[in-house]
């Protein structure tokens, strides 16, 4: 609801009209800069009076690091179509201002990964790393997608810097979240990833680590390197 305010209530702005005796004291006394820095107006301008806060410009919070989205859609895809091939990026973002969330569509991907770091194993920064893999019901995953994307843009990980993104796959019988991460023969790195991730979801089950290269060796095969 909007209150109205009555006319004669409202402030009036205060007019400065610079005399030669205010001239010479602003020569004579030092200019308080915490106070009159960034005031740029020129003789006669008004210097008080409320300011439209709808005119001023948002603040801005910048990220540690930049972050792009990206998707795919792999149930589209034929056997014959080389994986990664229909990944596309979606758009880039260095502050929280310019953040969002994409909409969950069923079949598909969706992977926020530090700027310049493709979701691919074959990614140089990836090369060497594994996932730590969360299940979840189908539909019951936003939540703990929307919480995985704070805790990743927010820096909250002990060991960030391991970390290259994460993924959620959007299926018809249930749903994962998955954290990509850099070196995965840094146990200990991996390990407090995972234990820190559940405690930021409240996630009650076990869940494990597996490696890139088993991955591709052994596809759904691979074991778990480490559990959390």
């Amino acid at each position: 609801h909007l209150l109205a305010v009555e006319e004669e209530d409202t402030p009036k702005p205060v007019v400065v009209v610079p005399t030669e005796e205010s001239n010479a004291k602003s020569a004579e006394q030092p200019i308080d800069r915490y106070h009159e820095e960034g005031d740029d107006n020129e003789e006669g301008e008004i210097a008080g009076g409320e300011v439209d806060e709808s005119s001023a410009v948002p603040e801005s919070h910048p990220l540690e690091h930049s972050w792009t989205f990206w998707f795919d859609n792999p149930s589209v895809k034929s056997k014959q179509t080389t994986w990664g091939s229909s990944l596309r990026s979606v758009f880039t973002f260095s502050s929280v201002e310019d953040g969002g969330v994409l909409e969950l569509t069923h079949g598909a991907d969706f992977y926020c990964f530090k700027h310049n770091i493709e979701p691919k194993w074959e990614d140089p920064i990836c090369v060497n790393g594994g996932k730590w893999t969360m299940n979840f019901p189908k539909e019951k995953s936003d939540k703990s997608w929307l919480y995985t994307l704070l805790a990743l843009i927010g820096e909250q990980f002990d060991h960030g810097d391991e970390i290259c993104g994460a993924v959620v796959n959007i299926r018809g019988k249930q749903e994962r979240i998955s954290i990509w991460t850099k070196n995965a023969s840094n146990e200990a790195a991996q390990v407090s990833i995972g234990r820190q991730w559940k405690e930021f979801l409240d996630y009650t089950n076990s869940i494990g680590f597996i490696i890139h290269e088993d991955a591709k060796k052994l596809d759904r095969n691979a074991k778990s390197a480490y559990t959390a």
